[in-house]
């Protein structure tokens, strides 16, 4: 078995190797991780329904999308992931246990008593610190999981918080759980770089034939080209997402609007705007000019601004918080 202590806290290049050890590997792998400011999107939501969108951008989070199910979750520098890779058993799938065990047992040396709940989350008291999935590719299993030592709950809150009449989508929606940090049940905190060397350790302790893999160059090139070609693209992050519709009520200086959009794999198919507001250009025509783009921030604030959006609605001169409204 491999131990890999991955240093990167780029979320596109940890996904990418992620992918590329599950693929390319033969030996099981156990790896840990970080990411920073981060919502990872489970492979089959709707990202947009999962993330307050315009709190994400002007905090600059990143977004990405995982291979496995699952609900979003937040990362930052205050969490630790782990990632264990082995050939598929049956039995695996459904065995969380033999997964976490390695994180709960590292738990109890340090005095703190977590347990398996339900299917794949971690707790503490009750309070979940960690959530955990897995995907199966070409006979082999990936399971990762997050351990939250010292989260910003602020940001994770604020980040993944979103209306809920905001969007109808076909998407699997996370389950909102209270969350909690293990440095809460600590006399005195550790640092995440700590509990990676103790739970690194106690994994070593507990698997005979464990040695330390540093990615080659070779690796991280080939990381870094899945990671350019796939995890950090638009198609993967936002546009993989169900097929949903977005319906907005909008009040201005100018009027009151009602906006619809019916977006498929990524792309507006349907596009209205009503209300009572005055312009000089027929509605329709704007309408049917976002029809067939992405649903991406900047391509919809590049299509208003050039067509000059006060034309049709008198008074809506602000285009970046209208486009906002659309996500």
């Amino acid at each position: 078995m491999l131990y890999i202590y991955n240093t990167s806290t780029d979320p596109y290049f940890n996904m990418a190797c992620e992918e590329y050890l599950l693929k390319c590997f033969a030996e099981d792998v156990f790896m840990l991780w970080q990411n920073d400011n981060t919502i990872v999107i489970g492979k089959n939501q709707n990202t947009l329904s999962e993330i307050n969108y315009s709190f994400v951008k002007e905090n600059n989070i990143n977004v990405v999308r995982r291979l496995s199910g699952g609900g979003a979750v937040y990362h930052d520098k205050g969490n630790v992931n782990f990632t264990y890779i082995t050939d598929y058993d049956r039995d695996f799938f459904s065995d969380f246990e033999l997964f976490t065990k390695p994180v709960i047992d590292t738990l109890k040396d340090l005095g703190i008593e977590a347990q398996l709940q339900g299917r794949n989350d971690i707790s503490i008291e009750g309070l979940k610190f960690s959530g955990n999935s897995q995907v199966v590719k070409g006979g082999r299993i990936l399971h990762h999981g997050t351990i939250m030592l010292d989260v910003n709950l602020d940001i994770l809150s604020k980040g993944l918080f979103i209306k809920k009449e905001k969007i109808e989508s076909k998407g699997i929606k996370s389950v909102k759980k209270r969350v909690t940090n293990i440095n809460q049940y600590l006399k005195e905190k550790i640092t995440p770089l700590e509990f990676i060397r103790l739970l690194s350790n106690n994994f070593k302790k507990n698997n005979q034939g464990v040695k330390d893999y540093t990615f080659t160059d070779s690796d991280v090139q080939s990381i870094e080209k899945l990671a350019e070609d796939k995890y950090r693209t638009w198609e993967w992050n936002f546009g993989k997402s169900p097929n949903y519709n977005i319906t907005k009520k909008i009040s201005f200086p100018g009027g009151n609007i009602e906006l619809y959009m019916s977006v498929e794999k990524g792309i507006i198919t349907e596009f209205h705007i009503f209300g009572d507001f005055f312009g000089e250009g027929d509605i329709k025509d704007l309408c049917d000019a976002l029809v067939g783009l992405p649903h991406n921030y900047d391509v919809l604030l590049k299509v208003f601004t050039e067509k000059h959006l006060e034309k049709y609605i008198y008074s809506l001169n602000d285009i970046d918080n209208f486009v906002k409204e659309m996500f």
